[in-house]
């Protein structure tokens, strides 16, 4: 049997082993223990099947972030005005600060990259350098394409929500529609997650 039908089935058999015994706790709760235990319950089956250690493990590393990247969504409703610009706020000051970072990387990485030509090429002339703009350019392509930001909760938020989130588009620099998803439980701040059809990455209050 190839890796490639190995992961699926390993996939298959780890959902199953845990669909009996994760039967009593909470979505959010659920979320952890699928993310985890199905990576190494598929890694096993699949070490067990003759895979090499390494592919073992590339196969329980790619269950569990399958199996993971699930955000429990409560509800959904339309931001109000407060919400949105809450939202708006707090995703802009991640995305500068996200923007800038990738920026003082790219600059790093061309210092870098023309330290090495220089050695190769003592006696030729320097290449002119990138511009901000250009710079600039070249990080924003670096950065996810959506986030998901916490806006404030009001009184049609669940009451078993943790947080309600909205996603902000990084290229066209705004929230996405006006949905407001509460959620039950939220990934780690920095990892992406799919909210209905969007993979964005959790960026929090964006602080």
């Amino acid at each position: 049997m190839n890796a490639g039908s190995l992961r699926s089935v390993a996939l298959v058999t780890s959902c199953a082993i845990l669909l009996s015994s994760c039967a009593e706790l909470t979505p959010g709760e659920n979320a952890a223990v699928f993310g985890g235990f199905s990576g190494v319950a598929a890694g096993g089956i699949a070490r067990a099947a003759g895979m090499s250690t390494a592919e073992s493990i590339a196969t329980g590393a790619a269950v569990g972030a399958v199996v993971a990247v699930t955000t429990y969504i409560i509800a959904k409703h339309q931001a109000t005005e407060r919400q949105r610009q809450i939202a708006e706020r707090r995703a802009r000051a991640a995305y500068q600060r996200m923007l800038a970072q990738r920026e003082a990387a790219a600059a790093r990485e061309e210092a870098a990259a023309e330290r090495r030509a220089a050695s190769r090429r003592a006696t030729a002339s320097k290449p002119k350098p990138k511009s901000k703009t250009q710079t600039r350019a070249a990080a924003k392509k670096k950065l996810p394409r959506y986030i998901a930001v916490d806006t404030e909760k009001d009184e049609r938020t669940s009451p078993q929500a943790k947080k309600s989130v909205m996603i902000f588009d990084t290229q066209a620099e705004q929230i996405v529609g006006n949905n407001v998803y509460d959620v039950q439980s939220t990934p780690t701040v920095g990892s992406t997650a799919r909210f209905e059809t969007y993979s964005a990455q959790y960026v929090g209050t964006g602080s």
